[in-house]
């Protein structure tokens, strides 16, 4: 990693291996957007335009604050297995040299109460949050509905993708995704990025040769030759606490390798469908959803960890790994085709 003269952007090697500029901190980047001061009319606009926006300032940083202290001392001291989202399978937690989580945990909504009382009910106020809400419904035209939600630490370096491909609306291209800073996201941290109007590139379906089941390495060599083979430009925005990064299912987007190790990115994501539409998996199989209010907003609760069959099966699939991951492939490819 190369610091310019000012020090004020760093250069990096991106997914495709392009040389992107990123600015070290949010000085040196864009206005993008405020919570509190920008219209509705010109977020949905930049976002329409581009696949994604930057909303600064939706959440108070103090809130922000309490998440990451409720992540100390409830997530990371639980010794169990928790789903997590770089397998979508049950995982005890993965530390880094520099004791930052690793495994990001899936779906903050399915958490017990009675493990993560305060981490679960504060993570939840903020993708919930009346500003996050009010964006959302710019972007999507109407209320939103959490359909999948995740909490990161480290960096798990993801590869560059669309949404659409695992997860959308039922209506493509419909469903919209938050990244919330927890904290001033250094450059070296593993920034979140994004591909700006990748979103208006058509991709091969998951199915055939990139199903997810059997040929997920083939899907990412696809997008970074659509990457390529388009001229698309990579971003990575710089975020401070508070600070939202919006982009579209079909936008292409990741995170950046980890260069400076000793810096924690502390984020959730949360992803947004519709309220009159559903969750399309795969790009094949609809949903059924189990729906609560949280704060106003729908949000989806796919495995509860309150409720003891959840907590039977998610034991299960921690102990027999294995033929659960086998059989859950098989499972994935009847449904893709």
């Amino acid at each position: 990693m190369d610091i310019s003269s000012n020090d004020q952007i760093v250069h990096v090697t991106g997914p495709d291996g392009s040389d992107i500029a990123v600015p070290v901190d949010a000085s040196n980047d864009a206005a993008y957007f405020d919570a509190d001061t920008s219209s509705g009319a010109d977020i949905r606009s930049y976002y329409d335009e581009n696949g994604y926006v930057v909303v600064r300032g939706i959440v108070d940083t103090t809130l922000c604050d309490a998440v990451n202290r409720h992540f100390s001392t409830e997530i990371k001291r639980y010794t169990g297995p928790l789903y997590r989202q770089t397998t979508g399978n049950p995982e005890e937690n993965e530390f880094s040299d520099q004791g930052f989580i690793l495994n990001p945990v899936l779906n903050v909504q399915d958490l017990p109460q009675r493990l993560f009382p305060e981490f679960r009910r504060d993570a939840l106020a903020i993708i919930t949050h009346a500003n996050t809400q009010k964006v959302v419904r710019y972007l999507l035209g109407e209320p939103g509905l959490i359909v999948q939600s995740m909490a990161f630490e480290g960096n798990p370096a993801t590869w560059a993708h669309q949404d659409s491909y695992y997860l959308d609306s039922t209506t493509l291209g419909k469903m919209t995704a938050g990244w919330f800073a927890l904290e001033d996201i250094a450059p070296g941290a593993g920034r979140f990025f994004v591909y700006p109007r990748s979103n208006r590139v058509v991709m091969k379906k998951n199915s055939e040769d990139i199903d997810y089941a059997f040929h997920h390495d083939a899907y990412k060599s696809a997008v970074i030759e659509t990457i390529r083979s388009n001229n698309l430009v990579c971003r990575a925005p710089a975020l401070k606490k508070g600070d939202v990064l919006f982009w579209h299912s079909m936008t292409m987007h990741g995170s950046l390798e980890t260069t400076t190790p000793s810096r924690s990115r502390r984020s959730l994501t949360a992803h947004y469908v519709p309220e009159s539409t559903g969750l399309l998996q795969f790009q094949r199989r609809e949903r059924k959803l189990r729906i609560k209010s949280i704060n106003g907003l729908k949000v989806h609760h796919p495995k509860p960890q309150d409720e003891l069959l959840n907590r039977i099966v998610l034991f299960l699939a921690f102990r027999f790994s294995g033929p659960f991951r086998a059989l859950k492939r098989l499972a994935i490819k009847y449904v893709t085709g």
